[in-house]
């Protein structure tokens, strides 16, 4: 039902009504019709005088957040109630202002954390902190099976120590899975902040790597010939870098030495001046090729060297030379793997980000409503 509208008089005051169907009349006191100078000497002149006259009051309460406002005729001649969107309250900006303000304000109040990006950031991290842990574990049983006194010996060479190298890769993946990890499940904006910065930082050291290796690749080639020359002066020291040796060898490479089976020369055992070793001049069996159908040879490597020819018996190829013609065979493998690290890399920078962005959201109105 429309509304109905009318005029009453009050005490020398216009008042305009309206009444729908159900609710009962509310009496609107929308201004004086009459001028100053006319309302002398009217009667309840001295009661409407006294009383103070709220004009923000009276805007709240003509104008509601309802895009159907009603606005009414100010012509005194007119006497009839304005149609919806008819003469615009022009003199009054500033209720119009607020609505539009308040409408905003309750299109931003509906923002919230968002279930799927916690919960997504959470998961993944849950991951990297039990296999952060696990590493972690492996490394420091690892370390701790060898003598204090070896491990203080191998402090300069502790880059190619292989349980010192799980130590350092299982803490910093516990330390990312668990600022990621209880950063999202507490809505921790530092932790975030930090999961993020860890990541980033991760980020840009694989790139600075990736350029490297294409652009100082003979700096990388002679820094590996280094690394490896510790690891074969210290292959019967230590049995971490024995396995990593036999592994690169047989397993992967399938080389012997650095650039050939003579460097092996340079570990005090299998250099040919040696007496009193049994394996003088020869090689590790890792460097041994497998013959079918029998069993592996351990003693296959001993006093090789001494032979004119023993191509036939061992790998001829070094280990440099071996792992640059695997990363030429590999390099859409690898490269896929390096592009699919760094976009998992980059969704967790942009998830916690997100997540991040929206506790603060969040904190910040609960600081406007407090």
């Amino acid at each position: 039902m429309k509304p109905v509208a009318g005029e009453t008089e009050v005490g020398g005051r216009v008042c305009l009504w309206e009444e729908q169907s159900g609710i009962h009349g509310k009496k609107i006191d929308r201004q004086n019709r009459e001028p100053p100078s006319r309302r002398s000497g009217r009667p309840g002149r001295a009661r409407y005088e006294e009383s103070s006259y709220d004009e923000s009051q009276t805007e709240s309460e003509d104008y509601s957040d309802d895009d159907e406002d009603l606005s009414y005729n100010r012509g005194r001649s007119s006497g009839r109630m304005a149609t919806p969107r008819e003469n615009p309250p022009t003199e009054r900006p500033n209720a119009v202002r607020r609505m539009r303000e308040r409408r905003r304000r309750k299109r931003r109040d509906r923002t919230e954390v968002s279930c799927c990006v916690k919960w997504v950031v959470f998961s993944q991290n849950v991951l990297f902190w039990i296999v952060g842990m696990l590493i972690f574990a492996v490394g420091i049983w690892a370390w701790t099976e060898k003598d204090t006194v070896n491990n203080l010996k191998r402090l300069t060479s502790v880059a190619v120590d292989p349980a010192f190298l799980l130590i350092i890769t299982g803490l910093v993946t516990f330390i990312i899975g668990f600022t990621g990890c209880v950063g999202a499940l507490r809505e921790n904006t530092f932790l975030l902040a930090t999961y993020a910065f860890l990541l980033g930082l991760i980020l840009l050291g694989e790139l600075t790597l990736g350029v490297l290796g294409f652009v100082c690749r003979e700096w990388l080639k002679t820094q590996a010939k280094e690394q490896l020359q510790v690891l074969i002066r210290d292959y019967r020291e230590d049995e971490d870098a024995q396995d990593l040796v036999d592994w690169i060898q047989s397993k992967w490479l399938q080389c012997c030495g650095i650039t050939s089976a003579g460097d092996w020369n340079n570990n005090m055992y299998f250099n040919c001046s040696s007496t009193s070793s049994p394996e003088a001049c020869g090689v590790p069996f890792s460097c041994c090729k497998p013959e079918e159908g029998t069993y592996a040879n351990l003693q296959c490597g001993y006093g090789v060297r001494r032979k004119d020819d023993f191509s036939d018996k061992i790998y001829n190829k070094g280990c440099v030379d071996a792992a640059q013609m695997w990363l030429d065979q590999n390099l859409v493998i690898v490269a896929a793997v390096a592009v699919g690290v760094a976009v998992v890399q980059i969704l967790g920078i942009c998830f916690s980000q997100n997540l991040r962005a929206d506790i603060l959201a969040q904190k910040a109105k609960w600081t406007r409503y407090k």
